[in-house]
Protein backbone atom coordinates (compact mmCIF):
# COMPACT_ATOMS: atom_id res chain seq x y z
CA UNK A 1 0.00 0.00 0.00
CA UNK A 2 1.29 3.23 -0.85
CA UNK A 3 2.15 5.84 1.74
CA UNK A 4 -0.69 8.30 0.65
CA UNK A 5 -3.16 4.92 0.81
CA UNK A 6 -1.58 4.18 4.21
CA UNK A 7 -2.18 7.76 5.62
CA UNK A 8 -5.60 7.51 4.27
CA UNK A 9 -7.09 4.28 5.93
CA UNK A 10 -5.19 5.72 9.08
CA UNK A 11 -7.18 9.14 8.71
CA UNK A 12 -11.14 6.95 7.88
CA UNK A 13 -10.55 4.68 11.12
CA UNK A 14 -9.29 8.29 12.85
CA UNK A 15 -12.36 10.28 12.06
CA UNK A 16 -14.82 7.17 12.49
CA UNK A 17 -13.19 6.85 16.53
CA UNK A 18 -13.51 10.63 16.88
CA UNK A 19 -16.72 10.19 15.04
CA UNK A 20 -18.14 8.80 18.76
CA UNK A 21 -16.99 11.67 20.92
CA UNK A 22 -18.83 14.10 18.39
CA UNK A 23 -21.54 11.81 18.71
CA UNK A 24 -21.48 13.01 22.45
CA UNK A 25 -21.08 16.27 22.37
CA UNK A 26 -24.73 16.34 19.33
CA UNK A 27 -26.33 14.76 21.93
CA UNK A 28 -26.58 17.25 24.60
CA UNK A 29 -28.13 19.26 21.70
CA UNK A 30 -30.55 16.48 20.35
CA UNK A 31 -32.71 13.72 21.43
CA UNK A 32 -31.21 10.89 20.03
CA UNK A 33 -33.55 9.52 17.32
CA UNK A 34 -33.71 13.24 16.17
CA UNK A 35 -30.32 13.24 15.80
CA UNK A 36 -30.01 9.85 14.21
CA UNK A 37 -32.59 11.50 11.65
CA UNK A 38 -30.58 14.41 11.04
CA UNK A 39 -27.44 12.88 10.51
CA UNK A 40 -29.13 11.06 7.42
CA UNK A 41 -30.96 13.89 5.99
CA UNK A 42 -27.76 16.05 5.83
CA UNK A 43 -26.00 13.05 4.38
CA UNK A 44 -28.11 12.05 1.81
CA UNK A 45 -28.74 15.88 0.80
CA UNK A 46 -27.71 17.02 -1.52
CA UNK A 47 -25.29 13.98 -2.09
CA UNK A 48 -28.12 12.01 -3.38
CA UNK A 49 -28.60 14.28 -6.06
CA UNK A 50 -25.01 14.21 -7.15
CA UNK A 51 -24.30 10.49 -7.03
CA UNK A 52 -26.69 9.51 -9.99
CA UNK A 53 -29.17 6.73 -9.86
CA UNK A 54 -28.79 3.38 -7.83
CA UNK A 55 -26.54 1.02 -8.92
CA UNK A 56 -28.24 -2.47 -6.60
CA UNK A 57 -31.94 -3.47 -6.62
CA UNK A 58 -34.08 -0.93 -4.35
CA UNK A 59 -34.54 -3.85 -1.88
CA UNK A 60 -31.52 -4.27 -0.76
CA UNK A 61 -31.52 -0.47 -0.63
CA UNK A 62 -34.14 0.01 1.87
CA UNK A 63 -33.39 -3.68 3.73
CA UNK A 64 -29.99 -1.93 4.74
CA UNK A 65 -31.25 1.78 5.20
CA UNK A 66 -33.84 -0.33 7.93
CA UNK A 67 -31.10 -2.55 9.50
CA UNK A 68 -28.34 -0.42 9.40
CA UNK A 69 -30.06 3.10 9.78
CA UNK A 70 -33.10 2.58 11.71
CA UNK A 71 -32.07 -0.27 14.09
CA UNK A 72 -27.94 0.19 14.40
CA UNK A 73 -27.73 4.04 15.07
CA UNK A 74 -30.83 4.20 16.66
CA UNK A 75 -29.73 2.28 19.01
CA UNK A 76 -26.38 3.49 19.21
CA UNK A 77 -27.59 7.37 19.64
CA UNK A 78 -30.10 5.84 22.26
CA UNK A 79 -27.50 3.49 24.38
CA UNK A 80 -25.25 6.46 24.31
CA UNK A 81 -27.81 9.02 25.30
CA UNK A 82 -28.55 6.57 27.92
CA UNK A 83 -25.15 6.80 29.44
CA UNK A 84 -22.85 4.54 27.67
CA UNK A 85 -19.53 5.79 27.21
CA UNK A 86 -18.17 7.02 23.44
CA UNK A 87 -14.79 5.68 23.84
CA UNK A 88 -16.34 2.25 25.36
CA UNK A 89 -19.13 2.78 22.35
CA UNK A 90 -16.15 2.00 19.80
CA UNK A 91 -14.83 -0.57 21.32
CA UNK A 92 -18.26 -2.88 21.61
CA UNK A 93 -19.12 -1.79 17.97
CA UNK A 94 -16.53 -3.86 17.44
CA UNK A 95 -18.09 -7.07 18.11
CA UNK A 96 -20.21 -6.84 14.79
CA UNK A 97 -17.36 -8.77 13.58
CA UNK A 98 -18.32 -12.11 15.22
CA UNK A 99 -22.09 -11.65 14.51
CA UNK A 100 -21.07 -11.23 10.78
CA UNK A 101 -19.31 -14.31 10.93
CA UNK A 102 -21.92 -16.13 12.59
CA UNK A 103 -24.51 -15.01 10.29
CA UNK A 104 -22.35 -15.55 7.22
CA UNK A 105 -21.87 -19.06 8.39
CA UNK A 106 -25.92 -19.22 8.66
CA UNK A 107 -26.82 -17.51 5.55
CA UNK A 108 -24.45 -17.36 3.22
CA UNK A 109 -22.73 -21.27 3.87
CA UNK A 110 -19.39 -19.38 5.15
CA UNK A 111 -17.93 -22.17 7.75
CA UNK A 112 -15.65 -20.26 10.50
CA UNK A 113 -11.97 -21.56 10.19
CA UNK A 114 -10.54 -22.89 13.91
CA UNK A 115 -8.51 -19.76 14.02
CA UNK A 116 -11.95 -17.86 13.81
CA UNK A 117 -13.78 -19.76 15.99
CA UNK A 118 -11.17 -19.14 19.21
CA UNK A 119 -11.42 -15.64 17.56
CA UNK A 120 -14.91 -14.96 18.07
CA UNK A 121 -13.98 -16.32 21.90
CA UNK A 122 -11.80 -14.42 22.14
CA UNK A 123 -13.92 -11.35 21.45
CA UNK A 124 -17.05 -12.89 23.63
CA UNK A 125 -14.64 -12.49 26.12
CA UNK A 126 -13.55 -9.13 26.17
CA UNK A 127 -17.58 -8.04 26.19
CA UNK A 128 -18.18 -9.99 29.14
CA UNK A 129 -14.90 -7.80 30.77
CA UNK A 130 -17.06 -5.15 29.47
CA UNK A 131 -20.05 -5.58 30.88
CA UNK A 132 -18.87 -6.23 34.13
CA UNK A 133 -16.92 -2.92 34.33
CA UNK A 134 -19.96 -1.08 32.98
CA UNK A 135 -22.51 -2.98 34.99
CA UNK A 136 -20.45 -1.98 37.99
CA UNK A 137 -19.84 1.88 36.97
CA UNK A 138 -22.38 2.28 34.14
CA UNK A 139 -25.68 1.64 33.29
CA UNK A 140 -26.04 -1.85 31.66
CA UNK A 141 -28.86 -1.29 29.52
CA UNK A 142 -27.71 1.39 27.76
CA UNK A 143 -24.54 -1.33 27.12
CA UNK A 144 -26.91 -4.03 26.04
CA UNK A 145 -27.98 -1.61 23.56
CA UNK A 146 -25.17 -0.65 21.88
CA UNK A 147 -24.33 -5.10 21.82
CA UNK A 148 -27.56 -4.98 19.83
CA UNK A 149 -26.94 -2.08 17.43
CA UNK A 150 -23.62 -4.35 17.01
CA UNK A 151 -25.71 -7.44 15.71
CA UNK A 152 -27.67 -5.28 13.63
CA UNK A 153 -24.63 -3.76 11.99
CA UNK A 154 -23.43 -8.02 11.54
CA UNK A 155 -27.18 -7.86 9.56
CA UNK A 156 -26.08 -4.87 7.62
CA UNK A 157 -23.28 -6.37 6.48
CA UNK A 158 -23.87 -9.78 5.34
CA UNK A 159 -27.12 -8.04 3.38
CA UNK A 160 -24.78 -5.04 1.85
CA UNK A 161 -22.51 -8.19 0.80
CA UNK A 162 -25.56 -10.04 -0.63
CA UNK A 163 -26.08 -6.67 -2.57
CA UNK A 164 -22.70 -6.33 -3.63
CA UNK A 165 -22.34 -2.67 -4.55
CA UNK A 166 -20.41 -1.49 -7.15
CA UNK A 167 -20.36 1.92 -5.28
CA UNK A 168 -19.80 2.07 -2.05
CA UNK A 169 -20.98 5.68 -1.95
CA UNK A 170 -23.49 5.25 -4.14
CA UNK A 171 -24.53 2.71 -2.15
CA UNK A 172 -24.62 4.94 1.14
CA UNK A 173 -25.86 8.00 -0.22
CA UNK A 174 -29.12 6.13 -1.19
CA UNK A 175 -28.94 3.80 2.52
CA UNK A 176 -28.92 7.18 4.00
CA UNK A 177 -32.29 8.47 2.61
CA UNK A 178 -34.36 5.37 3.69
CA UNK A 179 -33.93 5.69 8.03
CA UNK A 180 -34.87 9.74 7.59
CA UNK A 181 -38.97 9.36 8.15
CA UNK A 182 -38.70 6.17 10.15
CA UNK A 183 -36.52 8.11 12.72
CA UNK A 184 -38.20 10.76 12.59
CA UNK A 185 -41.95 9.10 13.57
CA UNK A 186 -39.79 7.34 15.98
CA UNK A 187 -38.76 10.65 17.78
CA UNK A 188 -41.62 12.02 17.18
CA UNK A 189 -43.91 8.70 19.08
CA UNK A 190 -40.91 8.57 21.98
CA UNK A 191 -39.24 11.94 22.49
CA UNK A 192 -42.01 14.09 21.16
CA UNK A 193 -42.39 16.99 19.09
CA UNK A 194 -42.30 19.86 21.85
CA UNK A 195 -38.51 18.10 22.48
CA UNK A 196 -37.81 18.01 18.83
CA UNK A 197 -39.14 20.93 18.13
CA UNK A 198 -37.39 22.64 21.34
CA UNK A 199 -34.14 20.72 19.67
CA UNK A 200 -34.19 22.28 16.55
CA UNK A 201 -34.88 25.79 17.84
CA UNK A 202 -32.29 26.55 20.30
CA UNK A 203 -29.59 24.86 17.01
CA UNK A 204 -26.24 26.60 17.68
CA UNK A 205 -22.90 26.56 16.05
CA UNK A 206 -22.10 23.80 17.85
CA UNK A 207 -25.31 21.06 16.97
CA UNK A 208 -24.90 22.36 13.63
CA UNK A 209 -21.17 21.37 13.23
CA UNK A 210 -21.67 18.21 15.05
CA UNK A 211 -24.45 17.01 11.83
CA UNK A 212 -22.31 18.31 9.69
CA UNK A 213 -19.30 16.23 10.77
CA UNK A 214 -21.32 12.48 11.51
CA UNK A 215 -23.22 13.24 8.34
CA UNK A 216 -20.39 14.85 5.71
CA UNK A 217 -17.44 13.61 7.06
CA UNK A 218 -17.90 10.48 9.15
CA UNK A 219 -20.65 8.77 6.64
CA UNK A 220 -19.53 10.67 3.17
CA UNK A 221 -16.25 10.76 3.16
CA UNK A 222 -15.40 7.88 5.70
CA UNK A 223 -17.59 5.82 3.54
CA UNK A 224 -16.41 7.00 -0.09
CA UNK A 225 -12.61 6.88 1.18
CA UNK A 226 -13.19 3.47 2.65
CA UNK A 227 -14.60 2.23 -0.42
CA UNK A 228 -12.18 3.83 -2.97
CA UNK A 229 -9.50 1.74 -0.46
CA UNK A 230 -11.60 -1.61 -0.94
CA UNK A 231 -11.41 -1.08 -5.18
CA UNK A 232 -7.70 -0.61 -5.65
CA UNK A 233 -6.55 -2.63 -2.10
CA UNK A 234 -7.80 -6.28 -1.20
CA UNK A 235 -10.15 -6.73 1.59
CA UNK A 236 -7.35 -8.76 4.06
CA UNK A 237 -5.22 -5.52 3.57
CA UNK A 238 -7.80 -2.29 4.46
CA UNK A 239 -10.01 -4.22 6.59
CA UNK A 240 -7.06 -4.45 9.86
CA UNK A 241 -7.34 -0.31 9.98
CA UNK A 242 -10.65 -0.71 11.37
CA UNK A 243 -9.17 -1.85 14.24
CA UNK A 244 -7.74 1.64 14.68
CA UNK A 245 -11.39 2.74 15.58
CA UNK A 246 -11.81 2.08 19.10
CA UNK A 247 -7.88 3.14 19.40
CA UNK A 248 -9.12 6.49 18.21
CA UNK A 249 -12.50 6.49 19.71
CA UNK A 250 -11.54 5.90 23.44
CA UNK A 251 -8.15 8.18 23.09
CA UNK A 252 -10.75 11.18 21.42
CA UNK A 253 -12.97 10.18 24.55
CA UNK A 254 -10.48 10.55 27.56
CA UNK A 255 -8.71 13.85 26.36
CA UNK A 256 -12.09 15.70 25.25
CA UNK A 257 -14.93 14.10 27.13
CA UNK A 258 -12.77 13.66 30.27
CA UNK A 259 -13.64 9.98 30.27
CA UNK A 260 -11.69 7.46 32.30
CA UNK A 261 -10.30 3.95 31.22
CA UNK A 262 -10.76 1.54 33.65
CA UNK A 263 -8.30 -1.42 34.20
CA UNK A 264 -10.94 -3.89 33.37
CA UNK A 265 -11.61 -1.74 30.48
CA UNK A 266 -8.12 -1.66 28.69
CA UNK A 267 -8.23 -5.78 29.85
CA UNK A 268 -11.85 -5.68 27.82
CA UNK A 269 -10.33 -3.90 24.24
CA UNK A 270 -7.07 -6.11 24.44
CA UNK A 271 -9.50 -9.31 24.29
CA UNK A 272 -12.17 -7.63 22.05
CA UNK A 273 -9.33 -5.70 19.44
CA UNK A 274 -7.66 -9.24 19.37
CA UNK A 275 -10.53 -11.55 18.94
CA UNK A 276 -11.95 -9.52 16.20
CA UNK A 277 -8.07 -9.53 14.76
CA UNK A 278 -8.80 -13.33 14.77
CA UNK A 279 -12.01 -13.14 12.99
CA UNK A 280 -11.36 -10.71 10.53
CA UNK A 281 -7.93 -11.54 9.21
CA UNK A 282 -8.81 -15.47 9.07
CA UNK A 283 -10.67 -16.44 5.89
CA UNK A 284 -13.92 -18.88 6.60
CA UNK A 285 -14.39 -21.88 5.24
CA UNK A 286 -17.09 -21.86 2.35
CA UNK A 287 -19.06 -24.71 2.85
CA UNK A 288 -18.44 -28.11 0.20
CA UNK A 289 -21.90 -28.35 -1.83
CA UNK A 290 -23.77 -30.68 -2.30
CA UNK A 291 -22.93 -32.79 -5.23
CA UNK A 292 -26.30 -32.60 -6.21
CA UNK A 293 -26.02 -29.23 -6.46
CA UNK A 294 -24.64 -26.31 -8.57
CA UNK A 295 -24.57 -23.12 -7.04
CA UNK A 296 -24.89 -20.59 -9.70
CA UNK A 297 -21.77 -18.33 -10.80
CA UNK A 298 -23.71 -15.64 -8.91
CA UNK A 299 -23.80 -17.05 -5.82
CA UNK A 300 -20.11 -18.35 -5.81
CA UNK A 301 -19.10 -14.61 -6.59
CA UNK A 302 -20.73 -13.07 -4.07
CA UNK A 303 -19.90 -15.69 -1.38
CA UNK A 304 -16.25 -15.24 -2.35
CA UNK A 305 -16.73 -11.24 -1.66
CA UNK A 306 -15.35 -9.41 1.07
CA UNK A 307 -17.48 -7.99 3.78
CA UNK A 308 -17.17 -4.06 3.36
CA UNK A 309 -17.70 -2.83 6.64
CA UNK A 310 -19.42 0.34 7.89
CA UNK A 311 -18.03 1.90 11.22
CA UNK A 312 -19.09 4.51 12.98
Amino acid sequence: MRPSHLFLAVLVAAVWGVNFTVIEIGLDHFPPLLFSALRFLAAALPAVFLVGRPKVAWKWIVAVGLVLGVAKFGLVFVGMDAGMPAGLSSLVLQIQAVFTAVIAAAVLRERPSRVQALGMLVALGGIGVAAVDEGTSGPLGAFLMVVGAAAAWGVSNVLTRKASPPDALNFMVWVSTVPVLPLLALSLLTEGPAEDLAALRALDWQGAGTILFVAWVSTVFGFGAWGWLLRRHPASTVAPFSLLVPVFGMSSAALFLGESVTPLRWCAAALLVGGVALTTLSPARRRTPEPTVRPSPEFAGRAGAPVEESVG
